[in-house]
């Protein structure tokens, strides 16, 4: 196995971070890599901002779920999923384009996480852990006015970046289900109960499975914080559907 492939099998989420900081080679070299992502019509549809304000920080990490580790990065990344700029040269230079529609929003949510996965792969292979937080999705109002997202601007996704403790290096990676269940051959095909439970036990462990999923359930998708994404992205939505 080659040497990528391996660190890609070996990266998880890092929540708790040493003292070390991240050089500004480091950050350059993070967020080179980020922007040479593969990206749809070499229109690079996002915006990266980097979040160096310790009181923006702070905040960001309150509206986040109330994740104080968020505060303590020393690397703070917002990938924005970004209709706007290519809109904005349009009209400028009397393209004559169309508003940007919920089409145009998705390629550039694609583009804006392929650029973030770009530079978590980048940071671990310098040794660098990284955590992925969705939740910057939520509160629609409040991240708009703290991070001035204008109209046709979507925050995709935010990652936060340190060096790990021993302890979150020597921390087990979460089991991943098997290939079988995730790739279908030739089109897509719904699995019967006894499959999705397979599927599930690796994740769920020696815990009673059906107590498992309940409280799965409840604590992710049935969870205050997970309507509260669906109602801050119709907010973002509806720029789109002006």
């Amino acid at each position: 196995m080659n040497n990528v492939i391996q660190q890609l099998k070996e990266r998880k989420s890092v929540r708790v971070f040493t003292d070390r900081a991240i050089t500004p080679e480091e950050t350059e070299a993070i967020i080179e890599a980020a922007t040479n992502a593969p990206t749809a019509g070499n229109q690079q549809l996002y915006t990266i901002i980097k979040v160096t304000d310790a009181v923006l920080k702070e905040k960001l990490a309150e509206s986040c779920d109330n994740q104080p580790f968020i505060a303590k990065a020393p690397l703070v990344l917002v990938f924005c999923a970004d209709c706007r700029k290519w809109y904005n040269a349009f009209k400028e230079f009397k393209c004559n384009p169309r508003k940007p529609g919920v089409g145009d929003l998705m390629l550039a949510v694609s583009d804006a996480n392929i650029a973030a996965q770009n530079a978590v792969v980048a940071a671990h292979s310098l040794g660098i852990g990284s955590c992925y937080i969705g939740d910057i999705m939520e509160n629609a109002e409040l991240q708009r006015e703290l991070l001035s997202l204008p109209a046709y601007v979507f925050p995709a996704a935010m990652l936060v970046f340190g060096y790990p403790t021993e302890q979150q290096k020597e921390r087990q990676k979460p089991l991943r289900s098997d290939v079988k269940y995730i790739v279908h051959e030739n089109g897509y095909k719904d699995m019967d109960a006894e499959e999705l439970k397979q599927m599930l036990l690796v994740k769920a462990g020696i815990k009673d499975f059906a107590e498992w999923l309940q409280t799965f359930c409840d604590r992710k998708y049935n969870s205050d914080f997970s309507r509260e994404m669906t109602r801050s992205v119709k907010v973002f939505l509806e720029d789109f559907d002006s």
